[in-house]
């Protein structure tokens, strides 16, 4: 077997600037991406937020790529009990969720300016399979128009009030010595920060990471995808007859694809006058053609519509490329992946490939700032508005960044987080004032709740006086009373040698 240094095929050059440069000339800014919260999402808001990918896409320069990368690791929970003032139940709260798994998402966006030749490249042109790279000179004036363009490209996302862009410095692409950067992470396929980097195996039998085995199912032709996609998509499990759950339409290979793995979504602008001017070619060869083969004439067609569609609408021609990168340090559970990674794009109707031809280069092309030598077969032409149908749209549960909340559990992994519903809505206008309606059936958990809340609350300073009709409340009333000896928790009831008309339920 053939051996050889990362270094020697290493296509980066340097970053500067907080630019990644790489040996070929290609100029990289990345960002990382904030993504609406899960089940937050309206149809309507799906719709803005694609809009709003689409205005900034159309700003990038000719022979850009764009390249979002969204991250999706397995961990688990740290409970948080080394606090001295915690309560017995706050304590008991934390060991429950001790080591809780949850999937955590966390999203790049690279914006790389590359040439004409490099973008039309195959997977052996690629420079994992070329030998030394001799570096190139930059071009200033290029390099300036793109930066420009990047600058507008970041100003459009963040002011649709939905996405939020904020600039990967240098330090954090290349690392320091406290920190791992974006680049080693991405060679150890994991992001915590005491990543090390590992050997690598490309070879025909499969793509081994240290002792994680990967595979790699792609979307890399016109065939594979549904007749019909959209923005966003109906989420069956949480919808009723009455009221519809929106997830994005990628959504089955976002979170809801419970395992380590990248979801990979690659544009690449080209000039579309150029592409435009090839198929009217291509649609007269297979016009001649068409008498020799019926094949010829249905590609005709299909190329018609493909010209009738742009020029109807003033459609911008692309070329788009979409993967799933997976991976397990166990080969059985590796195969369990494969299949569900498989399901999860059968349903949005696409055609699951699993690829091991181009796995290497394109998990080399996967590199943070090496979008430029990803290799052309690998796409297929559509137009930008369909293809930003194959972008995730959301992440998972955040903490609320308020010190006051409660605790609340994410309905999808069942990880603990802190949720402010009072303060913070009140300050981002969500809401005009803090009062609350607990709604739902007998049984279905209200004075459960209720009592929940109300501890929270009282452990972080609230005075509460309550009603209580149904001695929903004396529970806690009294775990509080002896706690406080007496000073809290007071409870007031009614009997018969001491007859009062309500049950106030009084501490602090």
């Amino acid at each position: 077997m053939k051996a050889a240094t990362i270094e020697s095929k290493f296509p980066l050059l340097a970053v500067e600037h907080d630019c990644i440069i790489s040996k070929d000339v290609d100029i990289t800014v990345a960002y990382r991406v904030e993504l609406p919260e899960l089940f937050t999402v309206t149809n309507t808001e799906y719709e803005a937020i694609h809009s709003s990918w689409a205005k900034a896409v159309k700003v990038l320069p000719e022979y850009c790529v764009v390249h979002k990368q969204d991250w999706f690791v397995r961990e688990t929970y740290k409970p948080a009990t080394d606090k001295d003032d915690m309560s017995f139940l706050s304590r008991s709260f934390e060991k429950h969720f001790n080591e809780r798994p949850f999937l955590n998402h966390s999203c790049f966006l690279f914006l790389t300016k590359t040439t004409k030749e490099r973008m039309r490249m195959q997977s052996n042109f690629s420079s994992l399979c070329r030998g030394n790279i001799i570096p190139k000179e930059v071009n200033k004036d290029t390099s300036v128009k793109f930066l420009e363009a990047v600058g507008q490209f970041e100003r459009i996302m963040n002011d649709s009030g939905f996405v939020r862009l904020t600039r990967i410095l240098s330090d954090e692409i290349t690392g320091t010595d406290e920190q791992a950067g974006l680049i080693e992470k991405y060679f150890a396929l994991s992001l915590d920060d005491t990543t090390c980097l590992e050997d690598l195996e490309l070879g025909a039998d499969g793509l081994r990471v240290g002792s994680k085995h990967v595979c790699l199912h792609t979307l890399s032709d016109a065939e594979d995808l549904p007749g019909r996609i959209g923005t966003d998509m109906r989420y069956e499990k949480l919808s009723t007859d009455r009221s519809d759950c929106r997830l994005s339409f990628a959504s089955p290979v976002g979170l809801l694809l419970s395992c380590d793995h990248i979801y990979n979504q690659y544009l690449f602008i080209e000039d579309s006058a150029e592409n435009l001017r090839k198929f009217e070619k291509s649609a007269r060869n297979m016009q001649s053609l068409s008498r020799y083969s019926r094949g010829n004439q249905i590609n005709k067609e299909w190329i018609d519509q493909y010209l009738n569609e742009a020029h109807s609408f003033g459609l911008t021609s692309i070329r788009t490329h979409f993967n799933v990168l997976a991976w397990s340090d166990d080969m059985e559970e590796l195969k369990h992946i494969r299949n569900d990674v498989g399901s999860q794009l059968a349903l949005m109707e696409c055609k699951p490939r699993h690829n091991t031809v181009d796995a290497a280069t394109l998990y080399w092309a996967g590199m943070p700032g090496n979008g430029g030598d990803f290799p052309a077969e690998e796409s297929f032409y559509t137009f930008i508005e369909p293809a930003l149908c194959f972008f995730t749209e959301e992440t998972n549960y955040r903490s609320s960044p308020s010190p006051f909340g409660i605790k609340m559990a994410d309905r999808v992994s069942g990880k603990p987080l802190h949720v402010d519903i009072s303060d913070l809505p009140m300050k981002k206008g969500i809401i005009t004032n803090r009062n609350k309606f607990i709604l739902g059936p007998s049984g279905s958990g209200k004075s459960f709740f209720t009592n929940h809340m109300c501890r929270q609350y009282y452990e972080q300073g609230t005075h509460i006086v309550l009603v209580d009709t149904g001695n929903s409340y004396q529970g806690l009333c009294n775990l509080i009373n002896k706690r406080t000896g007496g000073q809290d928790g007071v409870y007031f009831t009614y009997t018969e040698e001491n007859p009062i008309s309500f049950n106030p339920f009084f501490y602090g």
